[in-house]
């Protein structure tokens, strides 16, 4: 139940058995450095509950029986055969499986920095739906000797995970999603966006949290399909930002708002002895689609309510001056520039039918070829009209400026004709006015949002950034990694490493994260810790 008033949802749920399954599903958490072994099966049934289009690139089992799916470790670094590549994908019992399937159990070795990373579904062709139909859940890294000095809120009360997505329902409680494409004679039932009337945080529609007069840590992931959030309170309460998708900071930034793109993790602090009211309400102001689509209602304005005792309290947490360094990006050690191009195409009556990176399908041969312990300079290149989150497996980047595109439509078609950044005279086009990049994101990040109309240009780095060494597994075996935008109706692109396929292609009716009984409304969602103790473990 996603709302007491709603009736039961039927949805796909991670857990370690049907009735401990929950959406979003179990919270791992890992120690860096300690290995985990999950065995990812699939229970699935034979029949997805919501509408698939099999016109776009999609895991279509030969036996037309079954539900595909794979799982993919978002801001995970380690081996190709354990990232989830999108065709590595199985049926229930491993019936069937995908051309580049190779193992049942993920060895997730946790050597990379702490922080947050997320879990999903990562099936080619049907990850929208996949993820729509609740195939979500949260991961962090801790690392006790480096994060205990800090003092951050911590302990299961004060430190929460909030996965926040969008959803619209049917009045039988099922999940609604568009069956007609919005070129139905192309694409029957594809879109390229969807956008749900009702907020959901960790399971329940716009929950309520009693919270104390004290210090929070909240883990936001973004884990809508396409919807952008900017969130802020209503009574004026801060985000004090610690870290930025997987990554601390080096210093904390305090901000009034935040916007977060699909799978973008806000790392904040707040501090609810600074509220001068008893209730502060989380809302939501960003446009759908971001930048330029339709106001938010009173629906999907509001994400959800802390009620906030009135009691004053010593509060033990603090936020230091400074959090935790890691290497500043080197331009002068980057090897390679790459342009990224991002293309979107479109039928006679002007909607996208299907959208390239560099002009070419996630079928085509890889061609960006990194090698392992280096940096590279990307320009990413927007050339449609949305704002496109992109996520790169395995690597962290940081953002180095976004330059707006004089003369758009001039170098657009040279592309769309000649498809070379160089050849159209990028550095003629790229001279417009320059976009700040917030003080929050100019971290290492594994997702950025890339404005229509800009070149964003990045630092990639290949290798770990807390030890500044390469990785501790071999990267360049198979099926490799891909890089893609994250809203999830859209495709992946593949990516070679170093001559190998890189396919870079209780608390008052809300017990977030708790593992107490929650009533109806409450937003609990049994989060599920499975704490890794052991070298060698199983979840």
């Amino acid at each position: 139940k996603f709302h007491r008033d709603l009736p039961p949802t039927p949805v796909f749920a991670y857990g370690a058995s049907r009735r401990g399954a929950t959406v979003p599903g179990p919270t791992i958490e890992a120690l860096q450095g300690i290995d985990t072994y999950v065995i990812w099966k699939n229970f699935l049934p034979s029949k997805h509950i919501l509408p698939w289009d099999p016109t776009i690139p999609t895991a279509i089992p030969a036996t037309k029986t079954g539900i595909p799916t794979v799982v993919h470790l978002h801001g995970g670094m380690h081996e190709p055969a354990n990232d989830g590549n999108a065709n590595s994908w199985f049926t229930a019992g491993f019936k069937e499986k995908g051309p580049d399937w190779s193992k049942r159990t993920y060895h997730y070795n946790n050597n990379q920095q702490p922080g947050n990373l997320w879990y999903h579904d990562h099936a080619m062709g049907l990850t929208r739906v996949n993820l729509l139909a609740g195939l979500i859940g949260a991961y962090v890294i801790r690392h006790p000797e480096v994060e205990g000095p800090l003092e951050l809120p911590h302990g299961d009360e004060f430190d929460r995970p909030l996965i926040v997505f969008d959803r619209s329902f049917r009045k039988d409680g099922s999940t609604y999603m568009n069956s007609t494409g919005n070129n139905p004679s192309i694409h029957p039932q594809w879109q390229p966006e969807y956008f749900g009337d009702v907020i959901i945080v960790n399971g329940k529609a716009w929950p309520k949290m009693t919270v104390r007069r004290r210090k929070y840590r909240l883990r936001i992931i973004n884990a809508s399909n396409a919807r952008f959030f900017r969130f802020f309170f209503t009574n004026g309460l801060e985000f004090i930002h610690v870290a930025s998708d997987s990554t601390y900071l080096v210093e904390p930034v305090v901000t009034n708002e935040t916007l977060l793109a699909p799978s973008e993790i806000a790392d904040v602090v707040v501090d609810f002895s600074k509220s001068k009211t008893d209730e502060a309400v989380l809302a939501n102001d960003a446009p759908y689609p971001y930048p330029s689509g339709d106001p938010v209602n009173e629906l999907n304005g509001r994400v959800m309510k802390f009620t906030i005792k009135k009691e004053r309290e010593v509060d033990t947490w603090r936020v230091p001056d400074k959090l935790i360094q890691y290497p500043s990006p080197d331009l002068s050690s980057a090897t390679q520039t790459r342009y990224i191009a991002m293309y979107e195409y479109t039928s006679d009556t002007g909607e996208p039918t299907h959208l390239y990176i560099n002009g070419k399908p996630y079928e085509a041969p890889a061609t960006e070829t990194p090698k392992a312990g280096t940096s590279e300079i990307w320009n990413v290149i927007n050339l449609t009209e949305d704002n496109h989150p992109m996520h790169i497996h395995l690597a962290v980047f940081t953002v180095l400026d976004q330059t707006e595109l004089v003369k758009a439509e001039e170098f657009k078609a040279c592309m769309s004709k000649m498809n070379d950044a160089i050849k159209c005279q990028i550095s003629k086009h790229a001279r417009g006015k320059k976009l700040r990049v917030a003080a929050h994101e100019k971290g290492w990040k594994n997702v950025y949002k890339m404005t229509p109309g800009y070149v964003t240009r990045i630092l990639v780095r290949f290798s770990y950034i807390h030890s500044n060494t390469s990785y501790s597994f071999d990267p360049t075996g198979m099926p490799g990694y891909v890089y893609h935008c994250h809203v999830s109706n859209y495709i992946a692109f593949p990516f070679m490493f170093c001559g190998y396929i890189f396919k870079y292609k209780t608390l008052e009716n809300a017990d977030l994260g708790s593992r107490r009984q929650c009533d109806d409304e409450a937003t609990c969602g049994e989060e599920v810790r499975s704490k890794i103790g052991r070298k060698k473990s199983k979840v």
